[in-house]
């Protein structure tokens, strides 16, 4: 087991936004969160890589609790994420956003020619600056700089939200190369059907609530969209 969480609770201020969540994830597998807004999807990968203060439980990584690590000791673990809306350093151009992934100088796989190699188009806007660059572009850089330092688990964070089918595509169409090199992926995904099929399981989350678990390939759509609805 890469990843074990258990009895997590996350807080803002006085608001409860995880209550008691059990997940697990073995070392080189796809798994996906899906979830309305407000699931509490986003909290939860906030929590895995140190973003989230007020919080209890335990968060086992690699045989270690990392529960009140902070960011910077998390990523040197071999965690990283893909942040929803990319977030990009607008100032820096393709390359040099790559390679602030790589400041930590985590050993491993990943490098700039191999970041290319996976993601072609980079090589050839390699200069160009962020803003220039589609929706879809953008996340492959993303995913890019993550892979850069070398995480042992990929944190994707809404990724696809309001890009091109075609886009989506080709971010997925990735995710089999990443694990190949021994990455396990955790993707948060509002397409039930998507995540499904590009994933080894799904955990469903309610009002910060796991309502529904299991293996891709075996769970029923009607039950997914029932627990993910609450219905």
């Amino acid at each position: 087991m890469l990843l074990d969480v258990a009895s997590l609770d996350a807080f803002y201020d006085d608001l409860q936004a995880l209550h008691d969540l059990n997940i697990q994830v073995e070392r080189g597998e796809s798994v996906a969160l899906v979830g309305a807004n407000g699931a509490g999807k986003t909290t939860f990968m906030r929590c895995l890589a140190g973003l989230i203060e007020r919080k209890r439980g335990a968060i086992t990584f690699g045989g270690h609790n990392i529960l009140r690590m902070p960011a910077e000791a998390i990523a040197r673990r071999g965690i990283a994420l893909v942040p929803e809306g990319r977030m990009l350093f607008p100032s820096l151009n393709v390359e040099e956003n790559l390679l602030m992934g790589a400041l930590g100088r985590r050993p491993g796989y990943w490098n700039l020619q191999r970041i290319f190699t996976l993601f072609p188009l980079l090589a050839e806007r390699r200069r160009q600056m962020p803003n220039t660059l589609s929706g879809g572009q953008q996340g492959l850089v993303a995913i890019g700089r993550a892979l850069m330092a070398n995480p042992e688990l990929l944190l994707c964070d809404e990724i696809s939200l309001g890009l091109a089918p075609v886009a989506v595509d080709q971010i997925y169409a990735s995710f089999s190369r990443i694990r190949i090199e021994g990455t396990a992926i955790v993707v948060v995904e509002q397409d039930v059907k998507r995540a499904a099929s590009a994933t080894d399981r799904v955990y469903c989350l309610l009002e910060g609530h796991v309502t529904l678990q299991g293996q891709s390939r075996k769970l029923d759509l009607e039950e997914l969209t029932r627990a993910y609805f609450g219905t």
